[in-house]
């Protein structure tokens, strides 16, 4: 009878026990599911940091190679200098043709105070040729004016000439007769002689008017001349002045010229532009380091962030500035504070090829869904820059 009792106790222990085990494994799963939904987590994560290529950006051959890989640079040192003496020269030239351009603008200037009084002088000579032109236009119709009045006191003097010597030719046969006296021969004869006098005398007067009139149309003619002569030395000293803007124009250009070679000078040495760590380098002093071209890549250890995929089941309980517990896999004892900076909107789907511009759906179906995974971009709060390097594999508790 103990025998059967003693078994029956057994058989009832072993039930209570196997009772609370699958009632302690379905509380496990509902604390585990429970808290897996209220503070997600996943090791689908990495680290990641802000990183540049380092390139030159000028021609040249590296004469020193400061940086080593694999070595933390401060921000200002000194990571590699490329042969700075081609572009010490084109800085030289362009300081020389600067110097040259301001010398030759200080001639110009010089020139054109010396050209200005030449402008004033050529003005001061048009005015007068102005005024001689008038004056030999007055002249001229003086000259004319004498003219008329020889001409027609040679016109009088002819007239009285003809008179007078028809007078003597009808008193020449009355004197051989006696019929008028030998003083009234002479008188007539006196008269035509004086006549004859008054008409020579009369045409010397026109002559000598048509030569002075002459003499006026020719310094008319050359005061006309000497006015327009006298305008071109003025059109010509004048554009002589305006050729200085053409010069001070350069001023910029060759400024620019100079700025630009004290540039590429001064781009010859290189600088960390961050605290960054030195990695991928694989040149030596000597190589040519060719603009654009990159040299080696430098980490931003200033900013460190954790892309984490998750779920998109566990998206709906991940919001911006939530506090994010992270470690790394290869120190998992470290714990690190983040926080939640964004979540990504989109990863590519495995079925979005295209085909002929038409997209390629399979005729398949899985009776099985699996969860897409979308990025999750963590601000990492209080990184270790000796620990953390980029690619390393991390897990992240989402709080």
């Amino acid at each position: 009878m103990e025998q059967p009792a003693e078994m029956n106790i057994r058989k009832w222990v072993g039930r209570c026990l196997g009772l609370a085990v699958f009632v302690a494994t379905i509380w496990v799963v509902i604390t585990v599911v429970g808290e897996s939904n209220k503070s997600p987590r996943t090791d689908d994560a990495n680290v990641r940091a802000n990183f540049i290529e380092m390139a030159p950006e000028v021609n040249g051959r590296i004469t020193e190679l400061a940086a080593k890989d694999n070595t933390l640079a401060k921000k200002g040192d000194l990571l590699f200098v490329v042969d700075s003496r081609p572009y010490e020269f084109a800085l030289q030239q362009a300081l020389s043709d600067q110097a040259a351009l301001e010398q030759q603008i200080i001639d110009a200037k010089r020139r054109i105070a010396a050209e200005g009084s030449a402008v004033d002088a050529a003005k001061a000579a048009y005015d007068r040729s102005g005024t001689s032109v008038k004056t030999a236009s007055s002249g001229v119709d003086a000259a004319k004016a004498a003219v008329t009045r020889a001409r027609s006191a040679v016109a009088n003097s002819e007239a009285q000439l003809t008179l007078a010597k028809s007078n003597l030719k009808r008193i020449e046969p009355l004197l051989t007769k006696q019929f008028v006296t030998a003083e009234q021969g002479d008188q007539v004869r006196t008269a035509a002689n004086i006549a004859q006098g008054n008409s020579d005398e009369a045409k010397a007067s026109l002559a000598s008017a048509e030569a002075a009139q002459a003499q006026a149309t020719l310094r008319q003619q050359e005061a006309d001349s000497s006015v327009t002569e006298a305008k071109a030395r003025v059109g010509q000293a004048t554009h002589s002045i305006d050729t200085i803007d053409t010069l001070v124009s350069q001023r910029a250009a060759r400024a620019a010229r100079v700025a630009s070679a004290r540039l590429d000078l001064e781009r010859c040495r290189v600088i960390a532009p961050f605290d960054g760590y030195v990695t991928n380098l694989n040149i030596s002093e000597g190589a040519y380091a060719r603009a654009g071209v990159p040299v080696f890549t430098i980490i931003d250890t200033r900013k460190w962030y954790v892309i984490a995929n998750y779920r998109e089941s566990s998206l709906g309980t991940i919001h911006d500035g939530m506090h994010v517990d992270v470690y790394l896999m290869g120190h998992p004892d470290r714990k690190f504070n983040g926080i939640v900076e964004s979540t990504g909107f989109g990863v590519f789907p495995e079925d979005g090829r295209v085909i002929g511009g038409l997209p390629d759906v399979q005729r398949t179906l899985n009776w099985v869904h699996l969860s897409a995974r979308f990025p999750v971009r963590i601000r990492v709060q209080d990184p270790d820059p000796t620990l953390f390097r980029i690619g390393a594999t991390a897990v992240t508790v989402v709080r």
